[in-house]
């Protein structure tokens, strides 16, 4: 190594400040590491809830589950945390390691070094190394747009969710908003009563349940305080409340219950039958991310929002037209269309010891041991990786389990002097083929729709196919058998699937 090089170079180098990326840094510092630096493009720490300041932009999972375990917050305002307070949240648990962010560094580039053992990153302010590198950007991180046809000439203004134009007023606007999915319903209820008309461009309904959303009372706050256990037994309670709802995502026999409450809930919020038709799904519950709204519906209701289910052709200078060939007028479209979930764009930054990008290497479908190492890219840990979402608990919960293993990992390096470490092609194999098969009979594979979950191969690529209690069993310990050493100077086998 140079001496250019020593002067920025890092033992772990954490891609992302938002959950990942900061309790990966407090953990770190609590377990005795220091020598870490964390890089993320914005100017401050937050992710996904620093760039989603959309209207209304809420948590769906209950406020005390959304924290780090060694770092519970006894204060939050509502059951389900509105996005200033968890941005705030982070700000504050970020406070203790600002001296190791690198805010305002856009990695541009990450390579495997095979002969130096290390990572080498490019960013938006220089090269650095790192032995270690930890990828936390996060799977809802770059917004996903269709690609319409005429939406260039388009005269009005463009923007997604999570890039919302706070500058722009919608008042008296004609707004066109083009999806139906987790931001839409909260955001449509807050700028539907300032515009002069809202056409909400639906391609597949959701299901929908009644948002169970109270203010935490300032006696129960300072109990919180005063008496912590209270607070984990709230908490406990949660997990084990959101965990029993994952039987029904494993077992879509017993989703009829909650589909019957969210039919009853469809049927009190809108009056109208073509509407209500309109909005009910034709697939399982469940199959789609389950939707969390009281105030979605009545907001479809209001006299200035039309609800459109007709495929968008194009776009014209002034308007949106269907395949009916209807002209829908807009001055503003604002898109809810999700993210780039299944084809991340970091894993086209990434490349590993044989050249190749972690996207070439999966393919089109992502796949990783313990949803965080992958053969081939040394060193390398993904948080919120493939196979590690949720669709029905918090994912800091999966978060910290992986932050564990992580730490698990780094202890075996310093135990054993090794430079670098890689999961076994069988062990990858293995889990890869275990994953596949409980996630067979789930409803994300056979609930009769087509999600974001699913990658392009029509694989549920995205969620982990159980209780997060036994993913927990997967990760307490770092398991160094699944492992090899990666020598120097030898290139790593191509790993085949």
């Amino acid at each position: 190594m140079s001496s250019d090089d020593a002067g920025r170079h890092t033992r772990i180098a954490i891609i992302g400040a938002g959950f990942g990326g900061i309790g990966t840094a407090l953990r770190l510092r609590g377990a005795g590491y220091h020598d870490f630096l964390v890089f993320d493009r914005g100017d401050e720490v937050g992710g996904t809830w620093r760039d989603n300041s959309y209207p209304g932009c809420a948590c769906d999972v209950p406020s005390h589950m959304y924290s780090f375990s060694f770092a519970r917050n006894p204060g939050w305002s509502r059951s389900f945390s509105p996005q200033p307070e968890i941005w705030a949240y982070l700000r504050r648990c970020a406070d203790g390691v600002r001296p190791h962010l690198r805010l305002g560094h856009e990695v541009h580039a990450a390579a495997w070094d095979g002969d130096a053992r290390l990572w080498r990153l490019e960013t938006s302010h220089g090269p650095y190394t790192a032995q270690i590198l930890v990828a936390a950007g996060g799977p809802l991180t770059e917004p996903s747009l269709p690609d319409l046809p005429g939406l260039a000439g388009f005269r009005g203004d463009t923007f997604h969710s999570a890039r919302w134009r706070h500058d722009l007023d919608l008042t008296g606007r004609r707004v066109a908003v083009i999806g139906t999915g987790a931001s839409a319903i909260q955001f449509v209820p807050r700028i539907a009563p300032q515009v002069e008309a809202l056409t909400l461009f639906q391609r597949t309904p959701a299901w929908v349940l009644p948002r169970r959303d109270r203010r935490i009372s300032a006696l129960e706050r300072r109990l919180f305080r005063s008496a912590p256990f209270t607070h984990w037994l709230v908490r406990a309670g949660v997990y084990w409340g959101r965990e029993l709802q994952a039987t029904a995502f494993l077992h879509p026999a017993l989703m009829r219950l909650g589909q019957h409450m969210a039919r009853r809930h469809l049927r009190r919020a809108v009056a109208d039958p073509v509407l209500r038709e309109r909005l009910t799904p034709s697939y399982t519950m469940g199959c789609k991310r389950v939707l969390l709204s009281s105030d979605f519906y009545p907001a479809l209701g209001r006299a200035n929002v039309d609800v459109v289910t007709e495929q968008i052709t194009r776009v014209t200078a002034d308007s949106v037209v269907t395949a009916d060939g209807r002209e829908h007028p807009a001055d503003t479209i604002v898109f809810g269309t999700g993210f780039h979930v299944t084809d991340l764009p970091m894993a086209r930054a990434i490349r590993g010891a044989d050249g190749r990008t972690l996207a070439e290497h999966w393919a089109g479908s992502m796949y990783a041991f313990r949803g965080m190492a992958v053969t081939g890219f040394p060193n390398l840990f993904l948080l919120l990786g493939p196979n590690t979402g949720l669709g029905h608990n918090s994912v800091v919960f999966m978060i910290e389990c992986q932050i564990t293993y992580l730490l698990g990992a780094l202890r075996h390096l310093d135990a054993t002097g090794t430079g670098a470490i890689e999961p076994l092609p069988d062990a990858q194999r293995a889990y890869h083929a275990d994953v596949d098969r409980r996630m067979d009979g789930t409803v994300w594979t056979s609930g009769g729709c087509r999600s974001w979950y699913l990658d392009a191969s029509g694989r549920n690529s995205s969620l982990w196919p159980g209780y997060t209690w036994s993913y927990w069993l997967r990760t307490r310990r770092f398991d160094a058998a699944a492992y090899r050493p990666v020598p120097a100077r030898t290139p790593v086998a191509e790993e085949h699937r």
